[in-house]
């Protein structure tokens, strides 16, 4: 037989602390800020108020470090999908996809729960910055390796980027009230008709498609409608790999 080996006092540590951040996203998601507490946490993670007092002094800095937690893989999986993007020459149309898959899922939704108390909590709002400008530099590296395989000016791809991010946050949120996945699917396929156009590729010539209707539109794959907390109904997104605010 042989003999478990005893899990030293930092792995008994580091497991506690993930399972606090993960119960902290997983009770955002499912129950909303206003509704957060710490007991509820310690319950959700399974371990007793004061193991969670010992590791977070604040509600705030579990939130904090739970988002950072979540946003911290999600980015390490855009600098992987920055990686394809450069070897294989990918298209804007991927990216698009790619970036609504992920803000679909739990991302923005989390996100769209702690927003309101940055708003108004200072303290809260300065240690969120940092987590969130991580972000924006994994998403930055994904279309500069877009801009540099199609010759296009940095600048004006980060003026793309930022507008693409805007749109589909903006959908997403009409998600929450508006449960219609072919809507959604033809102002992907028009922005990705746009897109097209400020990234051709390099030696071809780019037709400028005809005025869409919405019948014209045909992006794939179909985006699906809010996912569902505790008291709804609907599926959710596919959720890619890594991906938790």
């Amino acid at each position: 037989m042989v003999e478990r080996r005893r899990r030293s006092q930092h792995e008994r540590a580091a497991e506690t602390s993930a399972r606090l951040l993960n119960a902290t996203v997983d009770l955002l998601h499912d129950n909303g800020f206003s509704r957060l507490s710490t007991p509820l946490i310690a319950a959700q993670a399974g371990v007793s108020r004061g193991a969670l007092t010992h590791h977070f002094s604040s509600k705030e800095e579990l939130v904090t470090d739970a988002i950072n937690h979540m946003l911290e893989q999600v980015t390490a999986d855009l600098h992987r999908f920055a990686e394809d993007i450069a070897r294989r020459r990918g298209s804007s149309d991927e990216i698009v996809d790619y970036i609504w898959r992920m803000m679909s899922d739990r991302l923005f939704y989390v996100t769209m729960e702690y927003l309101p108390e940055a708003r108004h909590n200072d303290e809260f709002k300065d240690r969120l910055i940092p987590v969130v400008k991580n972000f924006h530099a994994g998403l930055d590296a994904i279309w500069m390796a877009l801009a540099t395989s199609r010759g296009v000016d940095p600048d004006h791809t980060r003026t793309v980027m930022n507008t693409t991010m805007c749109l589909v946050r903006g959908m997403i949120a009409q998600t929450v009230l508006r449960e219609d996945p072919g809507y959604y699917s033809d102002m992907l396929g028009f922005w990705k008709m746009q897109l097209a156009q400020q990234f051709p590729d390099q030696g071809a010539a780019v037709a400028v498609p005809p005025p869409a209707t919405n019948s014209s539109l045909k992006p794939a794959p179909a985006p699906k409608a809010a996912p569902a907390r505790p008291s709804q109904s609907p599926a959710r997104a596919a959720r890619p790999r890594g991906a938790r605010v």
